[in-house]
C-alpha cells in the first residue's frame, strides 16, 4: 500500500473531491477514487468524507491506495474478434451471449477470460475480476468495447465516458412504428422501485440521455439507430421501452410476444474516442452479426 499526501491550494479548491484528486494526480480515475471513499482510504484533515465532499483551501488530504491486485483469472482461448490492438488499447467486437467479465459462480467463458490468452497486458485498475475493462454492454447485445492495456490508457478512456466525448452508437430493432424519424429521451434512470432486478425511468436516477434515427420501418417494427450521451445500465432498453417502442427480443423490458431472438435485437456498431496516448480521434465500426442481419431480411421479405 502506497500513502500520498496533498495540501488543497487555492487553484484546486471548491472542487469535489474525486476531481481535485484526479487534476493533482492525472493516473487516478475519479470512478477509482470514489471507490476509495466508499473504502475508507481517504481523509481530509483526519476524517473520512463522503463521495460528494467539496475540498476547501488548506486541506490536507491523505490518500491511501491499494496494492494492485494480481490476476487469478483463467486464460480461456475464445476466439475474440480484435478490431483494432496496439500497446495502449485494443476494441473488440464482443458477440452475442457472452458476458463481460466473470463474477462469483460465473467464472468462465467471459470476455475477460478471452482478452487473457489473446492479451499480455491489461489494466489492473478495475482489480482481478474486470481488468482492461473500461464500459460494458448487456450478455445478449453485441458489438464493439474499448479495453485499456495500461492504467494510464483506463485512465483516459473512462475520463472520456465521464465527459461524454466517446461516440458510441448501437443499432436496435424496436416494437411498433415510429412516426417521427428522430428524437432525444432525456429521462433519469435508476433502480426499478417494484422490480429491484429491472431498471427505470424514476424522478431520482442518474441523469440520461438517447439520441434515436430511424432507419427503416416493417408495419409492426422499426430499425433504429440509438446514440449514447450518458452510458446507464440497461439504457437503451429502458428509454426505448419508456417512450413505448420496446426492443425486439428483449426478456427483461419487452413484451411477452415478440420474435424469439434469443435476447434484445441490439448491436454496437460504432465506438469512437480520442486515443489516450496520441490524442488522435479513433472510430471503428462492426457490422450487423448474421442472425441479425437474417431477421431484418425476412422482416423486408414480408
Amino acid at each position: 500500500m502506497e500513502r500520498f499526501e496533498y495540501e488543497i491550494t487555492e487553484e484546486t479548491a471548491g472542487n469535489r473531491i474525486d476531481k481535485a484528486l484526479a487534476l493533482l494526480q492525472p493516473d487516478w480515475s475519479r470512478t477509482q477514487i470514489q471507490q476509495w471513499v466508499k473504502d475508507e482510504r481517504i481523509q481530509v484533515n483526519g476524517s473520512f468524507i463522503k463521495s460528494n465532499y467539496k475540498v476547501k483551501t488548506g486541506d490536507v488530504v491523505s490518500v491511501e491506495q491499494p496494492e494492485p491486485e494480481a490476476y487469478d483469472i483463467e486464460a480461456e482461448d475464445l476466439n475474440l474478434e480484435i478490431v483494432y490492438e496496439d500497446q495502449d488499447v485494443l476494441v473488440v467486437n464482443k458477440p452475442v451471449g457472452m458476458v463481460v467479465h466473470p463474477s462469483p459462480g460465473h467464472l468462465s467463458g467471459t470476455l475477460v477470460n478471452g482478452l487473457m490468452h489473446q492479451c499480455t497486458d491489461l489494466s489492473g485498475i478495475n482489480g482481478v475480476m474486470r481488468p482492461g475493462i473500461v464500459h460494458r454492454i448487456d450478455k445478449d447485445t453485441s458489438g464493439l468495447l474499448m479495453v485499456a492495456k495500461n492504467d494510464k490508457a483506463h485512465v483516459s478512456l473512462v475520463d472520456q465516458l465521464v465527459e461524454k466525448s466517446v461516440n458510441r452508437v448501437y443499432t436496435a430493432l424496436v416494437h411498433g412504428h415510429i412516426p417521427h424519424d428522430n428524437g432525444t429521451i432525456d429521462a433519469p434512470i435508476g433502480r426499478d422501485p417494484r422490480d429491484r432486478q429491472k431498471m427505470a425511468v424514476v424522478d431520482n436516477g442518474k441523469n440520461a440521455v438517447t439520441h434515436f434515427k430511424v432507419l427503416e420501418r416493417f408495419g409492426d417494427y422499426t430499425l433504429v439507430e440509438c446514440r449514447l450521451e450518458t452510458g446507464r445500465t440497461h439504457q437503451i432498453r429502458v428509454h426505448m421501452k419508456y417512450i413505448g417502442y420496446p426492443l425486439v427480443g428483449d426478456p427483461k423490458y419487452g413484451p411477452r410476444k415478440t420474435i424469439d431472438y434469443g435476447g434484445q435485437v441490439l448491436h454496437a456498431g460504432t465506438v469512437g474516442f480520442q486515443h489516450p496516448s496520441t490524442g488522435e480521434y479513433m472510430e471503428f465500426t462492426a457490422p450487423l452479426p448474421e442472425n441479425y442481419q437474417q431477421l431484418l431480411n425476412e422482416l423486408r421479405a414480408h
